[in-house]
């Protein structure tokens, strides 16, 4: 391993550290982490997956950034099945392609990643929550066999990819739906997100500034029909090393 990737090892050991990961499973997951970070690297220039050319830079802006919102996902989870009377169990996850229900995980609690691209936030999200069901939605499908590929590589046995535009994911699917670098949320997109939650579910996007977060926080309520708050939350994010830039966490609350 070169000296470049000896020290981005130890800044994503750090990272993970200060985002609130121990260190016995900062170390665990970081050595799937930097895995995923080479086959992002290697098939990057055929699937477009990133903007990002550096191993450093895939790290901080997208790998390190993608956990960022994981202890509020883990508390939304929570909070989620304290609402239902229910708890999440850790039985190994019912994720065969060949499960044509609705719901993607057999039961079981599920956050899916919309327009996953390369797999971000999904895989490293998947990767340091491994008692949680993920569905990777994503409508390109050379970029499903890169996530297939990396499910398989990493043994995720806790992801499925699904090949689907937003528009087409079933209703009533999803406990969670994440996205990033994603379309803006007009009021359009807005309800066919929404439609793709279950009751009680939660829209959570990873936004910048909170100065433009404001106007799809308007469409949430024009969309949800409604004057107040409505359960909207605008939470700010810590990235490690990217102090620089403003990110937050935009959580909207399903129709039901």
């Amino acid at each position: 391993m070169s000296r470049a990737s000896n020290g981005n090892e130890g800044k994503l050991h750090a990272g993970l550290i200060e985002l609130g990961i121990s260190g016995s499973e900062a170390a665990q997951y970081g050595k799937k982490l930097l895995a995923y970070v080479k086959e992002l690297q290697l098939f990057n220039s055929a699937y477009d997956l990133t903007a990002a050319k550096t191993e450093d830079d895939i790290i901080v802006r997208h790998v390190l950034d993608s956990l960022s919102a994981r202890s509020e996902l883990l508390k939304l989870k929570e909070r989620i099945l304290k609402s239902r009377g229910a708890t999440d169990t850790n039985a190994p996850p019912d994720i065969n392609p060949a499960n044509k229900t609705n719901d993607p995980a057999g039961g079981h609690f599920v956050i899916a990643d919309i327009g996953s691209g390369g797999g971000l936030p999904g895989i490293p999200l998947a990767i340091t929550m491994p008692d949680t069901h993920f569905v990777l939605a994503e409508r390109m499908s050379k970029r499903c066999a890169f996530l297939e590929n990396c499910a398989a590589i990493l043994g995720l046995k806790n992801v499925r990819v699904q090949n689907v535009e937003a528009e087409r994911i079933e209703p009533n699917s999803f406990d969670i739906a994440v996205f990033r670098a994603f379309r803006p949320l007009d009021k359009k997109m807005l309800k066919v997100l929404l439609r793709t939650l279950k009751d009680g579910g939660v829209l959570a996007a990873y936004k910048a500034k909170r100065s433009k977060i404001e106007e799809e926080a308007a469409n949430a309520l024009s969309v949800l029909n409604c004057g107040s708050a409505h359960g909207i939350e605008i939470v700010p994010l810590h990235v490690p090393f990217l102090e620089d830039r403003e990110r937050h966490l935009l959580i909207i609350p399903s129709l039901q």
